[in-house]
């Protein structure tokens, strides 16, 4: 059988719809693929394969008709469990939620559908999607195709373990405080989280917290290249009345000189020297590429909004949050939660939406100077699995290093993570950020950084 499942998306796209391959054959390679590497790893929890051969053959069926089939004609793309897809469970990592069956797809699945996407298979999570690590109670525990003593990341980690692994060519994830960019780091791909209110979001089967004036948390894709990403941007983007946040921007904005702010050490972060290295060798793959890279030791607060970030993220709601933590029994979950109680609770609404229009001012007027900041994505090389639940002194090291994740989507921006290589089997990245609904600026600088070093490609576990 032909290894279909090595090929970028754009690549196998472009074969089905010239009808070179079938969508039936990468479904049926894809399934293969997912047999063999899926035991080892358990990045997909629950997949139904005769229903994938299903949506291939109609995908098959449109292209014989001379219909566009879409962007993603036929590409095996693999779901969030916690997001709705019609008929199966949106667990969101819980035994709770193990009854708790979409009727009707997410607007981003239904997006993706409409491209053309054949989707694979529902991808793992942590319970409640709290953590930096995967493993729930319901699913178990997810490892990392590139080297199994380290976190797979979180809370995409199914997500981010699928397409390392030939898993499907694109994965999609949501973040909040890094769960699409972190796994993407961990495991040795390219992962974007967009900007609030650029994909719709809205899932029926679940009583939902808010996502739009409080709670940031956004649909976004992970691939092994980045062109892949922006073809998956395109087609999760459309629009959906169901969503009241989505924003109808174009997602290429107007031309602005090719100026990048580089930051080592943003606010006190104190990186590991692979990681400083991984951002300086970054600028200099700019600079080949054409870009002006300034280094900036000064920046606007970073410490601060991941700290409000936080208390937006558990300190709303906070009492019941852990009420339900203890009904699951999760102990990840439960340790996120504790070990944050001092940091969150209590919780003041209103002080936490004036300061963060504030910060946003200041993050605006940088990007008014600069398209992008390039900057590191953890403190720290991919953790060792489950180290957050080692100890305190491991469960403050990790908060410490995720600085970087969990501050920008405070501000509502952007934010790619690019893998650069690997120090050994442990992989290695950077962040790019941009001005709001700016990821076309992400996507260039991350083209360059790409382009300057070894590409992205399927790793067998």
């Amino acid at each position: 059988m032909e290894e279909f499942w090595r090929l970028s998306a754009a690549d196998l796209a472009g074969l089905i719809k010239s009808k070179k391959v079938s969508a039936r054959e990468a479904a049926t390679a894809a399934l293969a693929r997912l047999d063999a590497v899926n035991p080892k790893l358990n990045a997909v929890v629950d997949h139904r394969p005769a229903d994938v051969l299903a949506q291939a053959e109609a995908v098959d069926a449109a292209i014989a008709r001379g219909e566009d089939a879409g962007p993603l004609a036929g590409v095996p793309v693999t779901i969030k469990v916690n997001v709705d897809q019609e008929g199966f469970a949106t667990t969101n990592g819980l035994k709770l939620q193990r009854d708790v069956v979409a009727k009707a797809d997410n607007p981003v699945v239904k997006n993706l559908r409409r491209a053309g996407a054949v989707l694979l298979g529902r991808t793992n999570c942590p319970a409640f999607s709290y953590r930096w690590f995967t493993t729930n109670l319901i699913h178990g525990d997810t490892k990392n195709p590139r080297d199994p003593s380290i976190t797979p990341g979180g809370s995409s980690g199914g997500a981010g373990s699928a397409v390392a692994a030939g898993i499907g060519h694109i994965a999609h994830g949501t973040d909040i405080a890094g769960s699409i960019r972190y796994p993407a780091y961990a495991c040795g791909v390219h992962g974007l989280r967009p900007t609030m209110g650029r994909i719709p979001a809205f899932n029926a089967a679940l009583p939902e917290r808010p996502i739009g004036p409080q709670i940031s948390a956004v649909s976004g894709p992970l691939a092994r290249t980045v062109n892949d990403l922006r073809i998956a941007l395109a087609a999760m983007s459309a629009r959906d009345v169901r969503d009241p946040w989505w924003m109808p921007v174009p997602l290429e904005g107007p031309s602005v000189p090719k100026r990048v702010a580089m930051c080592l050490n943003p606010d006190g972060l104190n990186p590991v020297a692979e990681v400083k290295a991984a951002v300086a060798d970054a600028g200099k793959r700019l600079e080949r590429a054409g870009w002006t890279v300034e280094e900036i030791t000064a920046m606007p607060p970073l410490r601060e909004a991941a700290d409000l970030q936080t208390k937006l993220w558990l300190g709303d709601g906070y009492e019941a949050q852990l009420a339900a933590a203890e009904r699951e029994g999760d102990p990840g979950a439960l340790t996120c939660l504790r070990g944050n109680r001092a940091k969150v609770h209590p919780f003041d609404l209103s002080k936490a939406l004036t300061r963060r229009a504030t910060l946003t001012r200041e993050w605006l007027a940088l990007f008014e100077q600069y398209a992008v900041l390039l900057m590191p994505v953890s403190g720290e090389l991919p953790f060792p699995d489950q180290l957050d639940c080692k100890d305190d002194a491991s469960f403050a090291r990790v908060w410490q290093a995720q600085l970087p994740q969990i501050a920008i989507p405070f501000m509502g921006l952007p934010g790619l993570v690019v893998s650069t290589g690997l120090v050994g089997r442990i992989p290695v990245g950077v962040q790019l950020v941009s001005g709001r609904y700016r990821e076309d600026l992400c996507l260039a600088a991350g083209e360059a950084i790409e382009a300057g070093g070894t590409p992205s490609a399927v790793i067998d576990p």
